[in-house]
């Protein structure tokens, strides 16, 4: 990659965001890393000097670095100004965007990362967004290099990447994966800011046109190896959890099948099947969850609805969401827990008329999902980009975090970082 002709190795793009303030202290955290070998000169870039100033003192004060502000660039750069973006592109290796929604607010950035070879990082969790920038930007970004890696925070690398793992882990061939989701909160409970929200607001509102771009590709379907992963019920009882589940409605699902049909189709990997939920305790969740899912799914039909819901977040999300964010107290006491549960064969044994025969138990967990581990899988996505260049892909293009990542040492960084990739248990049935 381009980093000997470019000032800075890493430019955070929206530093100044609610995500973006969190993603500058992680970058500021691994500038002064033990492991580091090399310097990594880096920039924060978005439309206010004074705002981005102040985010670079406040990690400064946070991390007990007086002199930060003076080691780190600033880059003044607006959406709406694609000529400032190409000069942001310019000037960097990778650019990190934290600006989201990103079915607004994406695409510019990644045209310009693709146009000025560029390569770029980003924490989309909208399954529109990701698949069309594939479609239309893919053979460019190959063609000049870039590598262009979306949904590489808490959506989706602990999901993709536990797949993969998972794979990796098992003593034969694995078929199918279910994981099951679980969010630990102290006793203030859980909040996550409402971009977030905004995001599932708009694309659940948006559904229609996910279903088109998918009919219209016209893919040819991924073969099933063994038995079909069965569907849960919408609410349905996990033994091993000890917890009612109900389906996670994110963006994992569509990007690990992405990433199957990537190493089936060029690196000849037996593709895996996957389904993903979220544990919800006891009875009393599972209704409180259920009358929340089904004011959210009436009111985002209609455009009416839709303000409704982005104006009252807090009120709609039963308080789970609001304009503010998490406090730091919130944040502190939240972790997540990411289980796997793979079946397959073992070496020399089919599927042809066999049941599956072996069974793994996985787990990735780590710090609160929104606001630690997304700026940490983020910024080890990036440094993967800057120093693991010959395990990537061989050209650039529009990737997963699985298929950009399946060769890299993203797991070793992200598990010396506090995101911890574990088996629990493997055994032939």
């Amino acid at each position: 990659m381009a980093t000997q002709q470019r000032p800075f190795h890493l430019v955070v793009f929206g530093a100044s965001g609610f995500t973006g303030q969190f993603v500058t202290e992680e970058v500021a955290r691994e500038q002064v890393s033990p492991e580091r070998s090399s310097r990594l000169p880096w920039a924060v870039a978005g439309r206010s000097r004074e705002k981005l100033q102040r985010v670079l003192e406040r990690a400064a004060v946070k991390l007990g670095r007086p002199t930060l502000s003076s080691e780190v660039g600033i880059i003044i750069c607006d959406i709406t100004n694609p000529a400032s973006l190409d000069e942001m592109a310019k000037q960097a290796t990778v650019v990190l965007n934290c600006v989201g929604p990103y079915r607004f607010y994406g695409e510019p950035v990644v045209k310009a990362c693709v146009e000025n070879g560029t390569s770029y990082i980003d924490i989309c969790g909208e399954p529109q967004f990701l698949e069309l920038m594939y479609w239309k930007y893919h053979e460019k970004a190959a063609e000049k290099g870039a590598y262009i890696v979306g949904s590489s925070g808490f959506d989706s690398i602990p999901a993709d990447l536990g797949v993969i793992y998972t794979r990796n882990k098992m003593n034969g061939t694995l078929t199918a994966v279910e994981s099951f989701l679980s969010i630990h909160s102290g006793p203030e409970g859980l909040c996550i800011h409402d971009g977030t929200w905004k995001s599932a607001v708009y694309g659940f509102g948006d559904q229609s046109n996910l279903k088109k771009l998918r009919n219209e590709s016209n893919l040819k379907p991924v073969p099933i190896v063994g038995p079909k992963l069965k569907r849960r019920w919408p609410v349905s009882y996990c033994r091993e959890l000890n917890s009612y589940s109900i389906p996670f409605l994110g963006a994992d699902v569509s990007v690990v099948k992405r990433t199957q049909r990537y190493l089936h189709e060029n690196l000849e990997q037996s593709p895996v099947q996957y389904a993903a939920y979220v544990t919800v305790g006891g009875v009393t969740s599972v209704i409180k969850l259920m009358f929340a899912g089904l004011f959210f799914l009436f009111f985002v039909k209609f455009g009416i609805g839709r303000q409704l819901l982005i104006k009252f977040p807090w009120l709609f999300s039963f308080g789970y969401f609001s304009k503010q964010g998490p406090t730091q107290k919130q944040i502190d006491a939240s972790s997540f827990m990411l289980t796997f549960f793979g079946q397959g064969y073992s070496q020399g044994f089919g599927p042809d008329k066999n049941k599956p025969n072996i069974r793994i138990c996985t787990q990735v967990k780590g710090p609160e999902a929104g606001y630690v581990a997304t700026p940490i899988a983020m910024v080890q996505a990036a440094i993967t980009l800057l120093t693991d260049a010959s395990d990537l892909p061989k050209a650039g293009g529009v990737f997963t975090p699985g298929a950009a990542f399946s060769r890299t040492k993203l797991i070793d960084r992200l598990n010396q970082r506090g995101i911890e990739f574990s088996v629990i248990s493997s055994s032939e049935v």
